[in-house]
């Protein structure tokens, strides 16, 4: 591969503080909140995470882009990054899956990487004044159109973004003659959520974030699932209705994410803005019923408000699990209804692993709800 263009460049933080790089590409200013993941691996999967939508992206990790790029590693069809920061940019890849670079895959979709950052002195600053906007630019310094630029950004909180990475029709997922089918609220779904439903024997009918529950049980689900997704789940104000109204017929239900804090707001719960957010394939969460505690991978700014004592305006809400850095609900199931959610990402790819086994939890009791009532795809 040639090698990158060494352009100036520089990230500009909204509380003043400036880090200088080099760009892979002359870019315009690019403005979003700027969060850092700890993944060592899965860059590519991170990428195209719609859950990052409207965020630039810092890679803890030191060296990005030496396995390259492939075409059955994405999570969506497009990256979904405002931007990516890096301490060091990798000239060259090395991988038997390997199709492209990265460099040249992000730069025709139009994301600006920068390297040669101080990404450990960023994540740091990150950790202690929280996450904030910030400005991708060409240049030794900003210029007053990135800082008009940066000043102009809203904040994540209020933004309903599930709106816009939501697919504008259904769509189906896995065999016709499926035993189970799932219908899958896409508020920004992963594509590795759809595969594992196929392998665990189920047809998947992905809708728009917005559909009625009406229309949902004129499909017949054996159980409903809601996805992961970005930005703010108060804004997400259309969903609780349907979610209710769906659990009061007893179907089973799955949150993950996004989904998760969309039920636990259904139901009374209240949600609030992390500092900084969980974000990596290496959070510990431990299972209350059992004491176990999972490696996880998460990607949220946003949780349920409560902790091991509950969620406070949500009595009907058990809380099954909790992160072990900083108390936040991980999970919580209903204490009547055949319905529970976790915070974490049970489907990660390329890991960690732990948690999988939510999958058959929730196909365990698909399939009691279908014995119970004969009824199948």
């Amino acid at each position: 591969m040639s090698q990158p263009e060494r352009i100036k460049g520089f990230l500009l933080l909204e509380d003043g503080t400036l880090f200088r790089g080099i760009l892979a590409a002359a870019v315009e200013p690019t403005v979003a909140e700027v969060v850092f993941t700890t993944s060592m691996s899965g860059y590519q999967e991170t990428f195209t995470d719609p859950s990052y939508r409207g965020q630039i992206v810092v890679m803890t990790a030191p060296m990005i882009g030496n396995y390259g790029v492939n075409s059955e590693d994405p999570e969506s069809e497009r990256p979904q990054v405002a931007g990516v920061v890096v301490r060091e940019l990798s000239r060259s890849y090395s991988n038997w899956r390997a199709n492209g670079d990265l460099t040249s895959w992000l730069g025709a979709s139009g994301v600006p990487i920068i390297h040669s950052v101080d990404t450990r002195r960023l994540t740091k600053h990150l950790r202690s004044a929280g996450v904030m906007t910030g400005v991708i630019g060409v240049g030794d310094a900003p210029g007053d159109d990135a800082r008009s630029a940066l000043e102009a950004c809203p904040s994540m909180e209020g933004l309903d973004l599930a709106s816009v990475v939501t697919t504008d029709q259904p769509y189906t997922w896995g065999p016709d003659d499926a035993a189970y089918h799932i219908v899958a609220y896409d508020f920004g779904i992963k594509r590795n959520i759809l595969r594992l439903f196929e392998s665990h024997g189920c047809r998947v009918t992905v809708v728009p974030s917005r559909t009625p529950a009406s229309e949902v049980l004129k499909l017949s689900p054996n159980g409903v699932f809601f996805s992961n997704g970005p930005g703010d789940p108060a804004a997400v104000d259309y969903a609780p209705a349907a979610i209710r109204e769906i659990g009061d017929r007893g179907v089973p239900m799955f949150g993950i994410c996004l989904g998760h804090q969309l039920i636990g707001l259904s139901y009374g719960g209240r949600t609030t803005k992390l500092p900084f957010g969980h974000r990596g394939g290496n959070h510990p969460v431990k299972e209350l019923a059992s004491g176990r505690v999972l490696i996880t991978s998460q990607n949220h700014g946003f949780a349920v408000e409560g902790g091991v004592d509950g969620i406070p305006g949500a009595p009907d809400l058990e809380v099954t699990h909790i992160n072990l850095n900083d108390g936040t609900v991980e999970g919580l199931r209903h204490r009547r209804l055949p319905l529970f959610a976790v915070q974490y990402h049970p489907e990660a790819a390329p890991g960690p692993h732990d948690a999988r086994p939510l999958f058959k939890q929730f196909m365990s009791a698909v399939r009691d709800d279908v014995n119970r009532s004969g009824t199948t795809a």
